[in-house]
């Protein structure tokens, strides 16, 4: 029998008032897999992984998360399958006035019982896995954009989730701090086994670390594609997919 996937998500639709942001989704996210949200933009990507989430209603449809249907279950099994993710959001969403390390243990704090020496020792941890070893006393404030959006993923690990949310990982920063970030997700998925659920239009990146993707347009209001990134470039015949993947005008 096959494994059940981490994510299944069948006929979602998301709408705003009677505008239709998307429609007729369905597709798996497997075990240990780095699965790309991709497409233009305004068309979904980050309405969908916030729908995921539960952040923003379903109009149509179920999600499965780790076997669990987030909107079926009660506040209490809901907070307690939220636990089991993590997100990082395209800024970073960094507290300010908090240290890099102070940042990774408030969900220490607020969701487990671990002495303050035991959640020092996590973050330290979680900052040495993101490069950020010797940055755990500096603030948002005093790093470079890459550096937050690492520590934004550190502390998105702090409870250990198997399931990683990344919002535009690779937005705002140059091509060599991206393909560090690049390199930084796929050696965290092949060393721990978590599953990354990425959303971004950079195609570097999503030719770079995607195993599998799905492709959302705006004028289609849903899914165009889905497969392995590199095959889609390769073979599609669909227009807007080719110009995208190609860099063309469509």
């Amino acid at each position: 029998m096959a494994e059940e996937p981490v994510i299944r998500a069948e006929g979602l639709a998301v709408r705003f008032g009677s505008r239709t942001i998307f429609k007729d989704v369905t597709f798996d996210v497997r075990r240990g897999e780095i699965f790309v949200i991709l497409g233009g933009s305004g068309c979904g990507k980050s309405t969908l992984l916030k729908a995921l989430i539960g952040l923003v209603p379903l109009a149509a449809g179920h999600a499965w998360l780790l076997g669990e249907e987030l909107a079926a279950e009660d506040d209490a099994a809901r907070r307690a399958l939220l636990r089991r993710i993590g997100v990082m959001w395209q800024s970073g969403a960094l507290f300010g006035s908090m240290t890099l390390a102070e940042n990774i243990e408030l969900p220490l704090e607020e969701h487990t019982d671990l002495p303050r020496a035991a959640r020092e020792a996590v973050a330290r941890s979680k900052l040495g896995l993101v490069g950020l070893g010797d940055a755990a006393g500096r603030l948002p404030a005093e790093i470079s954009g890459g550096m937050a959006k690492r520590a934004g993923i550190a502390r998105a690990m702090a409870l250990d989730p198997p399931l990683l949310f990344l919002d535009e990982p690779s937005a705002g920063l140059d091509p060599i701090t991206s393909a560090g970030l690049d390199k930084l997700i796929k050696d965290i998925a092949r060393d721990t086994g978590t599953t990354f659920v990425v959303v971004t239009h950079e195609l570097q990146s999503i030719l770079a670390i995607g195993d599998r993707c799905i492709m959302l347009d705006k004028d289609a209001q849903g899914m165009i594609a889905e497969g392995d990134p590199r095959r889609l470039k390769a073979e599609s015949t669909q227009p807007t997919v080719r110009a995208f993947f190609r860099r063309e005008a469509a």
